[in-house]
């Protein structure tokens, strides 16, 4: 009987989070769609690495770097943009922009830097 009570709580949950997300402006669900694809490039790297080898390990931890922080930035845009969050009510959508395209100039620049 408990398991059927999990399984029922499981499933409203999932149906409240669907419904939820369906509610979800169309621009942070296509950033979601970015920190999602960056993160699995970042375990791609991983299963690589782990597959065949990290002999340029500065290659590896600067691949690993990049999708990290541009996943980071990516969320902190999406705190930024949407509506919802009242703390960046003032905040206009174009500098939220501006600044992630700036913050990952300089991430990528020091990873580049980091290279050699």
């Amino acid at each position: 009987m408990a398991e059927s009570s999990a399984t029922k709580d499981a499933e409203a949950l999932l149906h409240s989070l669907c419904s939820a997300y369906n509610a979800t402006p169309t621009n942070l669900k296509i950033i979601d769609v970015y920190v999602l694809f960056a993160l699995f490039t970042a375990v791609i790297q991983v299963v690589y690495m782990a597959i065949v080898g990290s002999f340029p390990f500065n290659s590896f931890l600067s691949g690993i770097l990049s999708c990290i922080g541009t996943a980071v930035l990516a969320v902190c845009l999406r705190i930024q943009v949407n509506k919802e969050n009242k703390e960046f009510k003032d905040l206009p959508p174009e500098r939220a922009y501006a600044d992630f395209v700036l913050c990952n100039l300089v991430l990528h620049l020091v990873i580049m830097n980091f290279l050699g």
